[in-house]
C-alpha cells in the first residue's frame, strides 16, 4: 500500500477514528485502526465491537492495499506536524511509513485478517434527518441516562417516532427523566430502539462534523448514519424502556414561572454552599409571593437568595438535588422556565414556557 495525501484532511480524520478504537489488552488488533487504499480513496476503519466508523477520503493512491495500526500513534504524529502540507504511507515489511518533507516516522503493523468487520446496516427501516436536529435531540436527554445500571434500559437512550412523526429522544436513570421531540415528517418506519449511553458522545461528535441529512438506517441489533464518505454504526439494546408516559403529571398544585438565567444564577450561588449530597431546599410560596432558594454545609457556611417569579398554587416546600435540576436548564430553548409542583413525594415537571418540545421530570430528596 502505498498513498499520498493532504495533512490537515488525514489527520482530522484519523483523529476521529481513534476515538472510537477498542481499549482491549486480549484482542490488541481492536485497539488499532485499518486503513485501505483502494481506487482513488483511504477507507479509514475503527471499532469497539460496540460502535464503529468508517471514514473515506480521496487521495492519490499509487499502490492499493490495506494495513492495521495501533490506535493513536498516527493521529498523535499527524496533529504535531506544522510546516508539511502532504504526507506518504507506505507499507514496508512490518511497518507503515509516514513520510513528510522534514519527517519520517515507522509504526509497527498488527494482522489486518484479524480487524473485525463493521457491520453493514440494510434495512426498510430508513430515513433522512438533519445530523444537527439529531445530535440536539441526543443532547438534551443523555445526560438523564444511568452511567451504569444493571438495567441496560437505564443507561441508554431511548429513541422512537410518535404519532405526529416527531422523534422522541428520553432518557432516565429512575430519579430523573428527559424528554426531547424532534419535528420531522420522515420517519414513518423509524419504530424504537435503545442506543447505549457509553456510544452517545462518539455518535454526537461524528454527527456534528456533519452539515446536512444523514441517512439513517435500523436493524434489531444495529443503527447506522451515513454521510458523503462517513458511515457510523452502533450496537442498540435488546430491552423494553419503562412506560414512562404514565408518571407524567396531568396536572399541578403549585406552579412558577421565572427567567431561566435568573434561576441558573441563583442555582450557581446556592451550589457554592451545598453538601456532599448537592442538597437544595426550594420553596415555593404563592401566598406571600416568594421563590427561594436555600443550601447548607456544616462545614462552609449557608446561603438564601430568593428569585423574581410568577406564582399560582399552594404553598410548597422541597428538597431536590442541585445537579439534577441545573443538567436540564441546557436543554430549555426559551428565556423562561415553568416549574410545576405536585406535592412533597411527586415529581418536579420543568418545561421551557414557550417551548413545548422539551419536559424534565425529577424525583425530590427526602429532608
Amino acid at each position: 500500500m502505498k498513498v499520498e495525501c493532504i495533512i490537515e484532511k488525514l489527520s482530522k480524520n484519523i483523529l476521529q477514528a481513534e476515538r472510537i478504537a477498542g481499549r482491549n489488552h486480549s484482542l490488541p488488533v481492536i485497539n488499532c485502526i485499518l486503513l485501505e487504499a483502494t481506487k482513488n480513496s483511504l477507507i479509514i476503519r475503527s471499532t469497539n465491537l460496540d460502535l464503529g466508523v468508517e471514514i473515506t477520503m480521496p487521495v492519490k493512491v499509487v499502490t492499493e492495499g490495506s494495513v492495521a495500526i495501533p490506535a493513536g500513534i498516527l493521529g498523535s504524529f499527524l496533529s504535531s506536524i506544522s510546516d508539511d502540507k502532504t504526507v506518504i504511507l507506505s507499507v514496508e515489511e512490518n511497518n507503515l511509513t509516514v513520510s513528510t518533507q522534514k519527517n519520517q516516522t515507522h509504526i509497527k503493523t498488527y494482522p489486518k485478517e484479524d480487524f473485525p468487520t463493521i457491520p453493514v446496516v440494510m434495512s426498510d427501516k430508513t430515513f433522512k434527518i438533519n445530523a444537527g436536529e439529531f445530535v440536539r435531540g441526543l443532547k438534551s436527554v443523555w445526560y438523564s441516562s444511568a452511567i451504569s445500571s444493571m438495567k441496560a434500559e437505564l443507561s441508554s437512550v431511548y429513541v422512537y417516532c410518535n404519532d405526529d412523526e416527531d422523534i422522541v429522544f428520553v432518557a432516565t436513570d429512575s430519579f430523573r427523566l428527559a424528554e426531547k421531540k424532534i419535528q420531522t415528517k420522515k420517519a414513518k418506519e423509524f419504530g424504537s430502539l435503545l442506543i447505549p449511553f457509553k456510544n452517545i458522545p462518539e455518535i454526537i461528535r461524528v454527527l456534528e462534523e456533519i452539515n446536512g441529512e444523514v441517512q439513517v438506517n435500523l436493524e434489531k441489533n444495529q443503527i447506522s448514519f451515513s454521510y458523503d464518505g462517513v458511515y457510523i454504526t452502533s450496537r442498540v439494546i435488546d430491552g423494553i424502556f419503562p412506560d414512562y408516559k404514565q408518571i407524567i403529571p396531568k396536572g399541578n398544585t403549585t406552579e412558577v414561572v421565572m427567567l431561566k438565567q435568573d434561576f441558573i444564577n441563583s442555582l450557581k450561588i446556592a451550589n457554592i454552599f451545598s453538601n456532599k449530597l448537592n442538597q437544595i431546599n426550594i420553596k415555593a410560596l404563592p401566598s406571600k409571593k416568594v421563590f427561594e432558594l436555600q443550601t447548607k454545609n456544616s462545614d462552609v457556611g449557608d446561603n438564601t437568595n430568593t428569585i423574581d417569579a410568577v406564582f399560582s398554587g399552594e404553598d410548597v416546600d422541597i428538597n431536590f438535588n442541585y445537579k439534577y435540576i441545573v443538567d436540564c436548564l441546557q436543554s430549555i430553548e426559551s428565556d423562561s422556565v415553568s416549574l410545576s409542583f405536585n406535592g412533597i413525594s411527586k415529581p418536579l415537571v420543568i418545561r421551557g414556557v414557550s417551548d413545548k418540545s422539551f419536559l424534565y421530570l425529577v424525583m425530590p430528596m427526602n429532608k
